[in-house]
C-alpha cells in the first residue's frame, strides 16, 4: 500500500488549487460558503412598496428572497420563479399560497440554522399572518434580517461561511 505523503504548500491557496471551497469569515464554522442576502426594511417591504406599485413589489420581493435563500445554503432546493406563478396563478385556490408561504419559513428557519442562529422563524406564524392585514411579509423579511445581521458589515453577495 503506498503511503499518502501531505503537500508542501498550505493554506487557502493550496486548497483552491485542490478544486476545494474555501470559505473565509467566522472561525469555528464549517467551511460550506454561502452568499449574503441584502437586508430590507420589513415595513416598506410589507406596506410602502407594495402601495407604491400597486402591488408588484411584493411579487418581485417574493422571487428576490427565494433567489437570495437559494444562493444563501445552496443545500434548499427552492424555485423562485414557482414560487411567484403560485402566488399569480393560484391565488385565488387560497390553499396554494398558504402552502407556499408555509414553505418559505421553513426556508427562512433553515437558512437561521446554516447561519448558526437559534431558529425563530415559524412556518405556522408565516402562514397564517396573511390573514391579519398581510403581516407574513413583514414577520417573513425580519426573520430574513437576522440571518443577515449574523454576518456584520458584509455587503450583499460576499461569500459568507454556513454553520451546519
Amino acid at each position: 500500500m503506498a503511503e499518502i505523503q501531505p503537500t508542501t504548500t498550505s493554506g487557502p491557496s493550496a486548497a483552491a488549487q485542490a478544486g476545494g471551497v474555501v470559505a473565509t469569515g467566522t472561525p469555528g464554522t464549517v467551511g460550506l460558503p454561502g452568499l449574503a442576502m441584502k437586508r430590507r426594511g420589513p415595513v416598506a417591504v410589507w406596506l410602502g412598496l407594495p402601495l407604491v406599485t400597486l402591488g408588484i413589489y411584493q411579487l418581485v420581493w417574493y422571487y428576490k428572497i427565494h433567489k437570495e435563500l437559494q444562493q444563501f445554503d445552496r443545500r434548499q432546493t427552492l424555485n423562485p420563479g414557482g414560487s411567484v406563478l403560485v402566488l399569480i396563478f393560484l391565488g385565488w385556490t387560497l390553499i396554494a399560497p398558504l402552502i407556499s408561504f408555509r414553505n418559505t419559513g421553513r426556508a427562512i428557519a433553515e437558512a437561521q440554522r446554516a447561519a448558526g442562529l437559534q431558529v425563530t422563524c415559524s412556518p405556522a406564524t408565516s402562514m397564517w399572518l396573511v390573514f391579519v392585514f398581510g403581516l407574513n411579509t413583514w414577520y417573513m423579511q425580519r426573520q430574513l434580517n437576522l440571518v443577515t445581521d449574523a454576518y456584520p458589515g458584509v455587503t450583499e453577495g460576499t461569500q459568507v461561511p454556513l454553520a451546519a
